[in-house]
């Protein structure tokens, strides 16, 4: 049996200080799902990608999007190429650890894995 997800990386996440996750951070439990978006208008960091938490709006089918900050710049390089090249959904992310006793830099950790193509069963 193979699993569903296979690992891709694994990161702290970067800029939490100039981030919105002070507003969602009652939300943010290990397992929560995270979005990755490619930041390309980022002036900083020419390969930005930026993790967001979308908040779902009571009542609508609509959620309110929050920047809980970046990949590392060290080490966001490869998947800035793939979301750019328009493979945004096949990546799977959550909150993997949160410590809110660290320092701003090292206080949310992510996984995140590449989802395995489903294959149709080919009947012998």
């Amino acid at each position: 049996m193979k699993a569903k997800n296979l690992f891709f990386q694994e990161c702290r996440v970067a800029g939490r200080r100039y981030s919105d996750a002070d507003l969602v951070w009652d939300k943010l439990k290990v397992g929560t799902p995270l979005r990755l978006a490619r930041d390309m208008d980022n002036k900083y960091d020419p390969n930005a990608v930026a993790i967001m938490f979308d908040m779902p709006i009571k009542g609508t089918d609509k959620v309110e999007p929050y920047l809980l900050g970046y990949i590392p710049r060290a080490e966001n390089y490869e998947l800035a190429m793939i979301l750019e090249s328009g493979w945004t959904e096949i990546f799977n992310c959550i909150v993997s650890r949160i410590d809110e006793d660290a320092d701003f830099e090292h206080q949310i950790l992510i996984t995140i894995r590449v989802n395995r193509k489903e294959q149709e069963k080919k009947d012998k």
